[in-house]
């Protein structure tokens, strides 16, 4: 993997900022002890001094920083701004955890905004770093923000070989790779901050000195804790394999197809121009388009996060867009993953109902589709396309429309069979043939819910679950093909040439 080298460009960065003499630069980082030590080399290479202040030591040159201080000077916050305020000699002054201090202090905020005006004269440099910073209205048109880079890919793979050699020497034993496991190790990994990689691959490491495919799940859970996605979007645990749908023989075929294209992206060295982009699944409720898009992240090997634009929606009222913005930046720094958008029509269907919210929301998507760099596979599902717009359905912006319909006479088999087994219960001692012709044009859904109301009936009669009571719950049901006859055979006309069987 090639060295981007990634810290010099970083530097090279936050210089261009300080000399275009920019008064207040804003980090949002956890990462103190690496801003600091690029602030250090800086200071060097301009010959400007630098300072750093904490509420503990107050005001220390950046030489002395890691000295014990035994009595803090200007450790008050009023006090530390007075001072800088009145000094002449141009400076770099790295203010931690200061931002607190300027909420409802008008006095801090007025004497940091005269610093800022001084620039031209005095060309100091402040440089808020905390984890998270909201800077008073007033001082924003002072302020520009640097986002400190996350490390790359061959930073990532230095990380993990040291702490595995660390473990090694503690251990006395010899540490082992699986190399296929250790490259999905360093992708999973990737989009974490240098403090946060290095203690998730001391996790996997530290456990038994072993990388192997069992790790990748507990990394990605843990990974996705760290990003605190604020409920913008939602990781989905348990994503089932392909041994746990029904059918979509036509749909598997194709993932596996394009599953090494897919996967190949995230390798630096891979130049492949054409890599896949994602799905629509259209069809009945019911019928295992959610099961399908948990089983794409399963089949792949991939963490699925879901956006739920219903959630969205409410949670955000105001703020939709932006959020909506958000949510997708946070997608990539979970790459590789795959992005389940349940019933995507709820966010971004035509009409001008929602003061044109939705065709803003449209444009941030598609505009993010179109120059994503990260690998990110959308799988989109969807009850009602008619209500979509065509600019996101039309070829291009998605690799494939499937149509799921309800399952046949060989897939109600499968399902009974799946369904059964999950409960414990031994498929071949049902007539699943008999099964499958009594439950024609039910769902997988309904399918289910039938064995789940037959094996409560069985438990509360204190009698084993079988053929007949199955069978009886199949006679008390009224499927959603009945119920919406007529919604139905439309959207099946509608598929017939536009889209591909899933099945």
């Amino acid at each position: 993997m090639p060295n981007t080298n990634t810290a010099t460009n970083c530097a090279k960065d936050l210089l261009l900022i300080i000399r275009s003499r920019v008064p207040i630069v804003v980090i949002e980082s956890h990462e103190e002890a690496e801003v600091l030590a690029i602030i250090r080399r800086l200071s060097k290479k301009i010959s400007k001094p630098a300072f750093c202040w904490t509420i503990t030591d107050g005001l220390v040159h950046m030489d002395n920083h890691i000295m014990q201080v035994t009595q803090p000077r200007h450790n008050k916050p009023e006090e530390v701004l007075k001072e800088i305020k009145t000094r002449t000699t141009p400076g770099i002054y790295l203010l931690t955890d200061f931002a607190p201090y300027l909420a409802d202090n008008p006095r801090e905020v007025r004497l940091l905004k005269e610093i800022a005006m001084g620039c031209e004269y005095m060309k100091h440099t402040i440089i808020l770093l905390a984890h998270k910073i909201e800077l008073p209205e007033g001082l924003k048109p002072f302020s520009a923000q640097f986002e400190l880079p996350v490390p790359d890919q061959a930073k990532i793979e230095k990380i993990v070989m040291a702490e595995g050699r660390q473990w090694s020497k503690n251990s006395h034993e010899k540490f082992k790779i699986n190399r296929e496991a250790l490259n999905k190790l360093i992708m999973n990994l990737a989009g974490l901050t240098l403090s946060d990689a290095r203690r998730l691959a001391r996790k996997a490491i530290y456990d038994d000195g072993v990388i192997t495919d069992s790790d990748i799940p507990e990394i990605n859970t843990a990974k996705y804790k760290l990003l605190d996605m604020d409920g913008l979007l939602s990781f989905e645990y348990e994503t089932a394999h392909f041994a746990d749908v029904g059918g979509m023989k036509n749909l598997i075929s194709w993932l596996e197809n394009r599953k090494a294209a897919f996967l190949q992206q995230t390798n630096p060295d891979h130049h492949q121009m054409d890599v896949p982009k994602g799905i629509m699944l259209v069809g009945v409720q019911g019928a295992g388009k959610s099961l399908a898009a948990k089983a794409v992240a399963g089949a792949w090997g991939l963490p699925l996060l879901r956006l739920d634009f219903a959630v969205l929606y409410n949670k955000f009222f105001g703020e939709t867009e932006r959020n909506m913005r958000k949510a997708l930046k946070m997608a990539e720094t979970m790459a590789p993953c795959i992005l389940w958008i349940d019933e995507i029509e709820k966010g971004i269907a035509s009409g001008d109902y929602d003061s044109g919210t939705s065709r803003r929301v449209l444009g941030s998507f598609l505009t993010w589709m179109s120059e994503r760099k990260k690998a990110v596979f959308i799988v989109a599902t969807s009850n009602d396309i008619s209500s979509l717009p065509p600019e996101l359905i039309r070829k291009g912006r998605l690799d494939e429309i499937f149509f799921v319909d309800l399952p046949d006479h060989d897939t109600r088999q499968e399902i009974f069979s799946i369904h059964l087994s999950r409960r414990s219960m031994d498929p071949e001692k049902f007539d699943l043939k008999k099964l499958s012709d009594a439950s024609d044009k039910f769902s997988g859904a309904e399918i289910e819910q039938a064995v789940v109301s037959a094996l409560y009936r069985a438990r509360s009669a204190g009698q084993k679950t079988t053929t007949e009571l199955v069978l009886d719950e199949i006679s008390k049901t009224s499927p959603l093909s009945k119920v919406m006859a007529e919604k139905i055979s439309s959207l099946r006309q509608w598929a017939e040439g536009r889209t591909v069987r899933a099945n």
